[in-house]
């Protein structure tokens, strides 16, 4: 049984947060999108960078900077998603019309950040 038969897609690649999370990480050098436990991810390479919904709730998950970490904690709009908060990750609740858009594409570029390779991260410097 393939993955994305196996999991249940709650926000697959043509839904609006999906599509909206896409035109914020793919322009990343090497930047790819892959289905994964049933969910929209992007990758730097192999490691991802970015998730799209926590089961059905509308939120993205990323990879702090571990100093902006305790702030982001008291924001009532970011949690520790379950498995992957195990890893450090955590989870902005985002709308697709009123979310924080712009909060979002800096927590996605610092993920990015902290995941790519020395060359990506030249290429994406150089631009």
């Amino acid at each position: 049984m393939d993955d994305a038969a196996a999991q249940p897609m709650w926000f697959p690649p043509e839904h609006p947060l999906a599509v909206r999370v896409r035109a914020l990480c793919m322009p990343y050098p090497e930047a790819v999108e892959a289905i994964s436990h049933g969910r929209c991810t992007f990758r730097a390479g192999k490691r991802q960078f970015a998730i799209v919904g926590v089961g059905p709730a509308p939120a993205v998950l990323f990879l702090p900077d571990e100093l902006e970490r305790p702030v982001l904690l008291e924001r009532g709009d970011t949690f520790v998603p379950p498995y992957e908060g195990a890893y450090g990750w955590l989870a902005l609740r985002v709308d697709v019309d009123a979310g924080d858009w712009t909060l979002l594409a800096e927590l996605i570029d610092t993920s990015y950040r902290r995941v790519a390779l020395q060359r990506q991260l030249r290429e994406l410097d150089r631009r």
